[in-house]
């Protein structure tokens, strides 16, 4: 069996500022940007892997949610505790030091984890964890 894994999905309330993190921040470029009836669904990914990509999602769109699910939704996300995503690079610490220039909201400074990694963690403007590990 041949299965790759070809987008993650992570909620976003602000498409600017979502935009300027991934692409600007994470250096990630912009694959897709959708506006459908005041909202956006935007595509972003590494440059250098075409077939691997994160879509940043309106929570609001599901039409399957009720308004209660919904509220529910936002106010995880408003927490930080509604989407997570672990991402890996080769120079964690150059990586931190320009996420963390970016006023990017810090959860975790580098450090080596128990459990045998080494990484950090942040959160990107909707509240998605973002933990990034240390290619070894």
């Amino acid at each position: 069996m041949d299965i790759t894994i070809h987008a993650s999905v992570l909620p976003h309330d602000d498409p600017d500022a979502s935009l300027a993190f991934y692409r600007d921040t994470l250096g990630f470029e912009v694959r897709n940007d959708v506006g459908y009836d005041g909202m956006r669904w935007i595509t972003v990914g590494p440059v250098d892997q075409p077939g691997t990509s994160i879509v940043l999602h309106p929570p609001a769109a599901d039409p399957g949610i009720t308004d209660d699910e919904r509220r529910t939704i936002l106010e995880m996300m408003a927490k930080g505790n509604y989407a997570v995503i672990l991402l890996a690079t080769a120079d964690l610490d150059g990586t931190f030091d320009r996420v963390q220039a970016s006023d990017a909201d810090v959860v975790q400074e580098p450090i080596e984890q128990p459990y045998g990694v080494r990484d950090c963690a942040v959160r990107d403007p909707a509240g998605n964890l973002i933990r990034i590990q240390e290619l070894r």
